[in-house]
């Protein structure tokens, strides 16, 4: 049996930040009786989005997470990665709450922008790049 701890700690833990995100919707939703969108109310429209925009990112983040745990193993700097995007995540949610921009908003979109690319380009290299740090290209088998 095959264990990815860094993807399934930091899955968990985004699963508890998915609710803590939609708990928060429901609270303006409530307060203001609105059953379906965001009924022109600022607060309510702003959380919609930063759980929106959490789910649109997240799946991206942890099936990568997962693909390079799985064809490298267990790494310091993945957990790093997945730990920084957690926190990264939640400065953007509670960001959200304040009209206009602000630093935690910058923040946690930067830091979403900076793992994605970090995880789409680690990604990207492990078929051409051995643990080594050796180069080397990928073959097909059905040419021989």
């Amino acid at each position: 049996m095959i264990i990815l701890p860094v993807t399934l700690t930091i899955a968990g833990a985004a699963a508890i930040v998915n609710l803590w995100l939609a708990i928060r919707v429901s609270g303006p939703r409530v307060k203001t009786k609105v059953s379906i969108g965001h009924g022109n109310v600022p607060l309510l429209e702003a959380r919609m989005r930063a759980h929106s925009n959490f789910v649109e990112y997240t799946p991206f983040v942890l099936i990568l997470m997962g693909l390079i745990e799985l064809a490298r193993g267990t790494s310091t700097v993945l957990w790093v990665i997945g730990i920084v995007y957690i926190v990264g995540r939640l400065l953007h949610g509670i960001s959200l709450d304040k009209a206009g921009t602000n630093a935690f908003r910058g923040i946690g979109i930067l830091i979403t922008f900076v793992v994605l690319l970090a995880l789409a380009g680690w990604a990207v290299s492990i078929p051409y790049v051995t643990k080594d740090g050796t180069i080397t290209t990928v073959t097909s088998d059905s040419a021989h």
